[in-house]
């Protein structure tokens, strides 16, 4: 017979379906806490840059404070003149020029529209003669004069004055947030959606940007840690979504949960090769094989 004085044991109150789901949500920002902390002062000695686009984001989760941010055009020039030592850029810069490695995995890319890399045009595209494109944009007016060249059509090229005179332009080419800006804004011209249109002609995803990493120095540990970034960035995909600010978060979860996407595999690299292809049969380049590293 038990004893009236044993101490009686009693059971926790079960937890409401509202307190389990407060906990775990705890539970994983303290997680995601701590992996950002991990993160921080990890990419020194090396120098690296990255582009402010929301479509990047997710590349760079955990390593903000330690990244150089400008466009796309000023990236290459920084690592032409080995200011920097990484870079997340425009593809053809490694394409063009045979002296950055290019890490394997990552990327910028589309499987058809892209949403902010777009042709705008108040005319039909068969009667283009010029076209103005955004000065930050490498890979983008490349791929446009591909993409022309195999409808027979070679137009002047231009530079944009600046992004309140893109309005006025009857072809205008734009990249990344400004052409988000646009494409979401008041306008009067039809859109010609890169990504749209080389999924058309290839059946292929399009890389726009990956990392490219100066050749001749140590960076196994760079490496390392811009996967861990990535990695870190896709866990986090729907935080990212709804803490940022640009635009709506239907479209911030339509444009980074679809349109975009950051793998860098067999089918990317397939796409790479024809756009390779094709940029030397219009006469673009010289091009050079990428090398990848892991």
């Amino acid at each position: 017979m038990a004893s009236e004085d044993a101490p009686k044991l009693r059971l926790a109150a079960p937890e409401s379906p509202d307190e389990i789901a407060r906990r775990l949500e705890r539970d994983l920002l303290t997680a995601n806490r701590e992996h950002e902390a991990g993160l921080e002062q990890s990419l020194a000695p090396c120098r690296v840059g990255s582009v402010r686009y929301l479509n990047a984001v997710p590349l760079t989760r955990g390593l903000e404070d330690e990244i150089h941010f400008d466009v796309p055009s000023k990236l290459a020039a920084m690592l032409q003149r080995d200011e920097l030592d990484a870079a997340l850029v425009s593809v053809t810069e490694v394409l063009f020029n045979d002296r950055y490695d290019v890490l394997d995995g990552i990327a910028i890319a589309s499987l058809g529209e892209v949403k902010s890399v777009l042709l705008a045009h108040r005319k039909p595209i068969r009667e283009v003669t010029e076209v103005f494109c955004d000065t930050a944009s490498l890979t983008s007016v490349n791929l446009l004069k591909v993409l022309l060249a195999e409808r027979g059509l070679k137009p002047e090229f231009k530079p944009l004055e600046n992004y309140a005179a893109a309005r006025e332009k009857d072809f205008v080419l734009l990249i990344g947030d400004p052409a988000l800006d646009f494409l979401l804004g008041t306008h009067t011209h039809e859109i010609f959606d890169l990504g749209a249109a080389w999924f058309e002609l290839t059946k292929l995803p399009f890389v726009y940007a990956v990392w490219a990493l100066r050749r001749g120095i140590e960076n196994s540990k760079l490496r390392r840690h811009l996967i861990q970034a990535k990695a870190f960035g896709l866990d986090t995909l729907e935080h990212i979504i709804a803490s940022r600010t640009e635009y709506t978060q239907e479209f911030r979860q339509d444009y980074l949960g679809w349109h975009i996407h950051f793998h860098l595999g067999a089918d990317e690299k397939r796409g790479l090769k024809k756009f390779i292809e094709l940029l030397r049969k219009h006469g673009i380049g010289p091009v050079q094989e990428p090398k990848f590293v892991s």
